[in-house]
């Protein structure tokens, strides 16, 4: 059986007259998009409705993108790769193909009329995650209404993932507004994966800062001076000031009991990216007893910016050799462990103990609770 002359007409017409189509298989209703109206086909069957729908998607790809087949093959294959032509990616909103909008959604030559269009094609919170990654879109109109969209329905995601990339891309600046951000924050007292998600986008900003190190006027005369040539002296004072105490404690709270895998590899990534001003030049090292040996290697060097701020501060050795410590972690700490282990909860945090604990030691020293 073949589409019924009407439907083949009206749909021949709503292609001519469109931007984007998407398909209701519920209503058996096809759906257009003029600027900001929609106009609709209801089709007629004369056979089993999945038959039916089937020919509707070969007659929308026959017509839009020269492919009678449906979706090309080798357009699933490169959907979720980005690896889509810009002069594409208007054709794809075009086939009703909930499959295509993924691919339009993670191209980079997306735009923000574009974005609007496939927003309205399939409005699902993948789509909105992979749309505002790019920076067009979250500088464009469509940035503000997924990072909406995103926040409504966070607290109805099951995944630590997608709570973590929800949060980190709606903290983009210009998204949301102060109010909305507050709240997520406060949320994030007993969801911690929030709280990573402003640990690896507003590390120096977060909420509710701590104050500074009460030693941190004795030390700032000295340490001020060395800041414009010296990078370990800047992050130096910057831990002993607010923003640093502020990251060290909610890291110290969320690093105590991280929900799954997902979160602690973020969670260690994020550490290691506030610390990357002292990381030394090399790949990632997954061993503690590695790290502190680099530490004191690193330390016993004779010359050069750290030796200069060891005799600046020598008060303050075991600070920075605790910061020396945390400027090697990354991800690459914690893969031999979760290389042999899916295990999640509180099976996880058993595993990530030899971890966990010696980060956490130094954390105490740069909070000056331990020396």
């Amino acid at each position: 059986m073949s589409l019924t002359n009407e439907d083949a007409l009206r749909l021949n017409v709503l292609i001519a007259n469109v931007e984007a189509i998407r398909i209701d298989e519920n209503t058996l209703t096809v759906y257009g998009l003029q600027g900001e109206r929609e106009v609709k086909v209801t089709l007629n069957p004369n056979c089993r409705n999945e038959q039916y729908l089937q020919q509707v998607r070969e007659l929308l790809s026959g017509q839009v993108l020269g492919s009678p087949g449906g979706y090309p093959v080798f357009l699933r294959r490169w959907t979720r790769m980005g690896q889509i032509n810009n002069e594409d990616l208007d054709k794809l909103l075009m086939i009703g193909e909930p499959e295509a909008v993924v691919a339009v959604s993670r191209s980079r030559q997306l735009t923000d009329e574009l974005a609007r269009r496939a927003w309205w094609v399939a409005p699902y919170s993948e789509n909105a995650r992979r749309m505002l990654e790019n920076p067009v879109v979250v500088a464009g109109r469509m940035g503000p209404v997924l990072a909406e969209f995103l926040v409504e329905h966070l607290p109805f995601e099951s995944e630590h993932q997608d709570m973590l990339d929800t949060v980190r891309l709606v903290l983009q600046p210009g998204l949301i507004g102060s109010a909305t951000r507050k709240k997520l924050w406060d949320s994030g007292r007993t969801r911690k994966t929030y709280r990573v998600g402003f640990l690896a986008t507003l590390p120096d900003v977060l909420p509710d800062p701590v104050a500074a190190r009460p030693d941190l006027e004795q030390y700032r005369p000295v340490l001020a001076p060395l800041v414009t040539d010296n990078p370990y002296a800047a992050l130096l004072l910057k831990l002993l000031d607010s923003p640093g105490q502020t990251f060290l404690e909610v890291g110290a709270d969320v690093l105590q009991r991280p929900a799954d895998q997902d979160v602690v590899t973020a969670l260690v990534n994020a550490i290691g990216s506030y610390f990357r001003a002292a990381r030394p030049v090399g790949p990632g090292l997954r061993e503690i007893e590695a790290i502190n040996a680099s530490v004191e290697s690193l330390c016993g060097v004779t010359g050069g910016p750290l030796c200069q701020l060891l005799q600046a501060v020598p008060e303050l050795a075991a600070e920075v050799r605790a910061m020396m410590f945390l400027a090697h972690i990354d991800e690459a700490i914690i893969t031999p462990i979760f290389a042999h282990s899916d295990a999640v909860g509180t099976v996880m945090r058993k595993k990530i103990e030899p971890v966990v604990t010696p980060i956490l030691q130094q954390f105490a020293v740069l909070r000056g609770r331990l020396s």
